[in-house]
């Protein structure tokens, strides 16, 4: 049975750097594409999130001196990762894999795009306050029930369901369709979380 129009899918972050070969790659990341693309194509309703960050971040370990990706560094809204320069606007970094077919997406929510906050969520930027607007383009289009995919299962995926949740909508994970970092098994305890939260795993 097709999903109906309270349903849409939610596609996180399909973008060359977080691709093998990519400036913060997750591994395998690449084999996504194959199965979003076929569950794309079951779902009338479509939205796909683009990390879109200006040069010179404040979430790129390069902005600090002495720095290394993976260091961490208190910001105005609390402790944040620092990464390798990754998905900078208007680069090929920043583009969808040439692979993903999702010609009926019906948005492209830009995130990260606040020099001084890093946003893994589609929902809220990292100061936990900012809102996307994405919640409520969702309820004012209708849809009650999200189903999420995509890079990185640990961090953008994690923090996008979770704040579904938070939203008020009935949330499912295609894990077949995620990759994750997976450090210190974080993808472990990122599908625990979800799952406490009332995700539903598929």
């Amino acid at each position: 049975m097709k999903p109906n129009d309270r349903d849409v899918l939610l596609v996180v972050d399909v973008q060359n750097d977080f691709c093998p070969g990519g400036a913060l790659a997750v591994p395998q990341g690449d084999e996504i594409v194959p199965p979003v693309n076929r569950l794309a194509a079951g779902f009338a309703h479509v939205v796909l999130t683009q990390d879109w960050h200006p040069p010179g971040h404040s979430s790129f370990a390069s902005a600090y001196p002495g720095k290394r990706p993976f260091d961490t560094v208190e910001l105005s809204y609390g402790a944040q990762v620092l990464w390798p320069d990754h998905c900078v606007q208007a680069t090929q970094g920043a583009a969808f894999l040439p692979g993903l077919d999702v010609p009926h997406a019906e948005l492209v929510l830009r995130k990260g795009f606040v020099p001084t906050i890093d946003s893994y969520s589609a929902f809220r930027e990292n100061d936990r306050k900012t809102a996307t607007g994405l919640a409520a383009y969702l309820r004012e289009r209708g849809f009650e029930r999200i189903t999420v995919c995509g890079l990185a299962t640990d961090y953008c995926v994690l923090y996008s369901a979770l704040d579904a949740r938070q939203a008020g909508f009935e949330v499912a994970l295609e894990t077949a369709a995620c990759r994750g970092l997976d450090i210190d098994g974080s993808v472990g305890k990122a599908l625990a979380a979800m799952r406490e939260a009332g995700v539903r795993l598929v």
